[in-house]
């Protein structure tokens, strides 16, 4: 190599060494991503199809199942991204503790999943906005949501986190308020009857829908505690992940506990299962709604597909953040074209942005199909992915440990710590295959198989398959020994 050679080499280096992924989010962005990660649609609007579906009983067992297994999913993302923080992680850990092929397939999957998700949500924002401006086009509403929602992402990590920030405010504030004024309204002070525990025993409540009537909320209730894990992808970006992930993983419990279990307690008993408006094709009707204005709260509609907007954009801004980033760590890792691994000046990996927001593009079918139609088939097609990942979560973190243990490490190095190891990742293998594979069990028992729904339903499985088996060929990549594993003790030895 000639001179000249070296010192181009040298000053393209010095370049990228200057464009980095900036450390600026800080405790309380990382706070609220994780308390505001896991409020949204599903919460708003899938709850009351679940009370529906299989009794108050029934929907509070399934979200309390399913709300454990997220809380030893995220505690074991929680030890890996304390020890080994990068932006896009998932698909790192799968690919150091597991195998490359894995990491790969587990990238792709997620980022299709999220970038699947952004349409789902663009759609569901145009729906919201014809709330108050019917005769106005759902084209019109998605493109501005997506400007907005790029504008947000392109300005910096910043950016992304003052978004989330505020909208996850607007989101748990409605939570704590509707839990307040539902717990009045069931003892009587609001309302003007006691409501008590009646609809907890009308008809064939509590477990109207039975056993499998409860195992099939169990996707549902999956979909809603999506993006619990983006706290892990923000990590890397953290101004000190070794403090305030396990600070915002330790919120969890309770945030399960008090957003998800106590607000479905509350539309349980204030509203029959029973109740047609609780199964309505109209996103309008909000079990939300439907209590508020049981307590004679003035333009409860309004005010309820305010918050349901909110949500939406905040998944929107989380889904393009979560995408972009995958993106950018699986490049690194040469799982990707190098060109996602480019950032500018601010430390944002544009080209992947783009690539993600063209995708995210797909919510203007919804202007052409109709609304009701793109937005289910979507938002079916995006929901067993999420299983897949928190599988591959677990899977990782569950190597890791072994891994760890097996080079002859102490477990005081670990800035954190997941709690009941190794039951915890256990358990939410357990569950999450048994949801994954047994998701869409009634289409297969009826007389007529709708094939569209069930390719829908699964299509995350042979995809995974596929880019798992593919890669595996193609590169030739075996599963990482335990005694090879590689672990990454620079950051951690900075906070010894």
């Amino acid at each position: 190599m000639s001179l000249a050679e070296k010192e181009v080499e040298m000053l393209q280096q010095s370049s990228q060494k200057d464009k980095m992924l900036k450390r600026t989010l800080k405790s309380r962005h990382l706070t609220m991503i994780s308390l505001g990660g896991a409020i949204g649609t599903g919460l708003f609007l899938g709850s009351g199809a679940s009370i529906s579906q299989g009794g108050p009983g029934g929907a509070l067992l399934a979200y309390m199942i399913i709300g454990v297994m997220v809380y030893f999913v995220m505690t074991s993302l929680g030890e890996l991204a304390a020890f080994m923080p990068t932006s896009g992680a998932f698909s790192t850990y799968g690919s150091k503790f597991i195998d490359p092929a894995f990491g790969f397939a587990l990238g792709w999957t997620y980022w299709y999943s999220w970038a699947i998700t952004l349409a789902v949500e663009l759609t569901a924002s145009s729906m919201v906005m014809q709330f108050w401006f019917p005769h106005t086009s759902s084209f019109l509403w998605s493109f501005l949501f997506l400007a907005l929602i790029f504008l947000l992402n392109y300005l910096s990590v910043k950016g992304y986190g003052e978004g989330e920030y505020w909208f996850s405010i607007i989101k748990v504030a409605a939570v704590v308020i509707f839990i307040v004024i539902g717990l009045l309204m069931i003892v009587g002070i609001m309302g003007g009857q006691t409501i008590g525990f009646k609809n907890f025993t009308v008809g064939k409540a509590p477990f109207s829908g039975g056993l499998l009537g409860t195992f099939a909320i169990f996707l549902t209730a999956g979909f809603s505690f999506q993006g619990t894990e983006i706290v892990g992808v923000a990590a890397g970006e953290s101004e000190n992940p070794a403090k305030t992930v396990p600070k915002a993983i330790n919120s969890i419990f309770w945030r399960i506990l008090i957003f998800y279990v106590l607000a479905i307690f509350v539309v349980g008993l204030i509203i029959p299962y029973n109740n047609p408006n609780l199964l309505s094709d109209d996103i309008m009707v909000s079990p939300f709604t439907l209590v508020f204005k049981k307590a004679g709260v003035a333009f409860a509609a309004a005010l309820m597909n305010a918050v349901i907007l909110t949500a939406i954009l905040s998944a929107g801004n989380s889904s393009l953040y979560a995408c972009t980033r995958m993106l950018y760590a699986m490049a690194k890792e040469g799982q990707a074209p190098r060109i996602f691994a480019k950032l500018n000046k601010r430390g944002v990996p544009v080209a992947a942005m783009m690539v993600t927001t063209i995708i995210g593009m797909l919510t203007f079918l919804s202007s052409i199909f109709g609304n009701g139609m793109v937005y289910v088939w979507l938002m079916n097609a995006a929901s067993i992915t999420g299983f897949i990942f928190w599988l591959g979560i677990s899977a990782s973190h569950y190597r890791f440990r072994k891994a760890y243990l097996a080079q002859g490490y102490s477990l005081e190095k670990l800035p954190y710590r997941a709690k009941w190891y190794p039951f915890g990742p256990i358990f939410a293998l357990v569950v999450g295959l048994l949801v994954t594979f047994g998701q869409d069990y009634q289409a297969f028992f009826s007389a007529k198989i709708d094939w569209g729904n069930v390719i829908a339903a699964y299509l995350g499985i042979p995809l995974f398959l596929c880019l798992l088996f593919g890669y595996k060929f193609i590169k030739k990549t075996k599963v990482v020994k335990l005694e090879e594993c590689e672990f990454d003790f620079e950051y951690a030895n900075k906070h010894d």
